[in-house]
């Protein structure tokens, strides 16, 4: 069972806290002197030792210089960066609207080559229509209560970013519960627009669709958090709170894994989209 994601990235950040409390240690300071030589409160000191606080690259440069250790500060300053760039809260990254988190990773997707997408509860982006998305950005801005609503520019960008899927070079396997097939976040007919859709998409020759029935009963694990896997270098995984990325090799095989597992129970071809068209006919 791959680990919890928000406790991978606090592991990652209790490793520089480690390494900070062990230099301290090693030189012999306590918290208060520590603190006395980097200018702050002793709280501080105990807060980022035990986790509490992220330290700041200014931080880090100090709390090494107290400890005689200057040539450690780098290494920990990116490896405090990337801790930290593994759990973003949505909150700060629905700032800028929901529109600019569409656009920003463009460059990412025409980087990557292979797509795994596990998505238990929607439509993946990937193959979402503009209407279907729309639907689901706007219910996320009312959610998250967005001082604005971008969500039909939003799911333009999204659509736009998807046409990843026709040019050459990427491949997709992607694997959906057949229950997110039944959720009607749009209308009946934007609903209907998507399924239909998936029907067609389905047939690309890029694209691998797996749709995991509810009632296989030769699955192993049950329904997961929505994650992605691009290439085998990075996992994003959606969490209500916020966005976790993965990138310890020990990590990703476990969520490969789990893909793989759950890949093995999937149908495809005249069986998936059988299971397309009763959610279809269910929506008469």
């Amino acid at each position: 069972m791959p680990a919890s994601p928000s406790s991978s990235a606090q592991a990652a950040r209790e490793a520089v806290a480690h390494r900070l409390r062990d230099l301290r240690k090693g030189t012999g300071l306590t918290v208060t002197e520590l603190a006395d030589r980097c200018g702050w409160h002793h709280a501080k000191t105990s807060r980022i030792e035990n986790a509490r606080t992220a330290p700041s690259a200014r931080d880090i440069k100090l709390w090494c210089r107290a400890c005689e250790a200057n040539d450690e500060a780098d290494g920990l300053i990116t490896q405090s960066l990337n801790a930290e760039s593994m759990y973003t809260e949505w909150r700060h990254q629905v700032r800028s609207g929901l529109k600019q988190l569409q656009t920003g990773s463009i460059q990412f997707f025409r980087e990557t080559q292979l797509f795994r997408v596990y998505s238990s509860t929607l439509v993946p982006g990937l193959l979402q229509t503009e209407g279907y998305a729309a639907a689901v950005l706007r219910r996320a801005a009312r959610f998250r209560e967005l001082p604005f609503d971008d969500s039909a520019e939003a799911a333009q960008a999204r659509v736009k970013r998807s046409q990843v899927i026709h040019e050459p070079g990427h491949r997709f396997v992607i694997l959906i519960e057949e229950a997110a097939l039944h959720y009607q976040i749009p209308d009946a007919d934007t609903m209907a627009g998507q399924l239909g859709y998936l029907l067609t998409v389905g047939t690309l020759p890029s694209v691998s669709l797996g749709i995991i029935p509810m009632a296989s009963q030769e699955r192993g694990q049950g329904p997961r958090e929505t994650f992605h896997v691009y290439d085998d270098a990075l996992v994003s995984i959606e969490l209500v709170s916020a966005r976790v990325k993965v990138t310890q090799p020990s990590e990703i095989a476990l969520y490969l894994k789990s893909f793989e597992e759950m890949r093995s129970i999937a149908v495809y071809g005249a069986e998936a989209r059988a299971l397309i068209l009763k959610a279809l006919e269910a929506l008469r």
